[in-house]
């Protein structure tokens, strides 16, 4: 696989909802690094889909990631690769879509599954994703593995989208880097 480019990724952040967080183990830590890493997706122009499972139930987008989504798809599947709209929902011409959001083990990598059926390129950012308890994320992170997906760090795809130094935004990203 090439090196990422900001003109064909979309970060698409599951199911990262107020009533569900608190139960994620590490939930402030892989808060903090998928509020970054969305900021950056921001600043450079990537975009952002946030996705919210029965959001009656679980409650809508956490607001710390919420300011930085640009829509937000409704579901009831576990995968929402599934759902009627989904693919119209998803910006045209972003063939690599980058997922964080919980759970790792249900909804991430169902819908991950799901995207490799629509033909595109599930990317799995290791660093920003959780369950409830850690086997289960790791769990995830080897079936993940074992149909040949990528995964990378939220850190990598940050530095790939900036390609150089040179780049307007570099201190910026720094910054919001730094601060994890």
């Amino acid at each position: 696989m090439p090196i990422l480019s900001t003109h064909d990724s979309l970060v698409l952040l599951v199911d990262m909802q107020s009533a569900l967080l608190p139960a994620i183990h590490d939930h402030e830590q892989v808060l903090g690094r998928a509020e970054r890493f969305v900021r950056t997706a921001q600043l450079l122009g990537v975009p952002v889909i946030a996705t919210e499972h029965c959001v009656d139930k679980i409650g809508p987008t956490s607001p710390v990631l919420r300011r930085w989504v640009d829509h937000v798809i409704h579901k009831t599947h576990f995968n929402a690769a599934r759902e009627k709209d989904f693919l119209s929902e998803l910006p045209k011409r972003r063939c690599n879509v980058l997922l964080i959001g919980t759970e790792a083990h249900v909804c991430v990598l169902q819908t991950g599954l799901g995207l490799t059926g629509l033909g595109l390129t599930p990317i799995l950012v290791t660093d920003c994703i959780g369950s409830r308890r850690q086997s289960d994320q790791d769990a995830a992170c080897q079936r993940w593995a074992h149909h040949g997906l990528e995964q990378i760090s939220s850190e990598m795809a940050m530095f790939e989208w900036l390609e150089t130094p040179a780049h307007p935004q570099f201190r910026d990203v720094l910054a919001l880097i730094k601060q994890g």
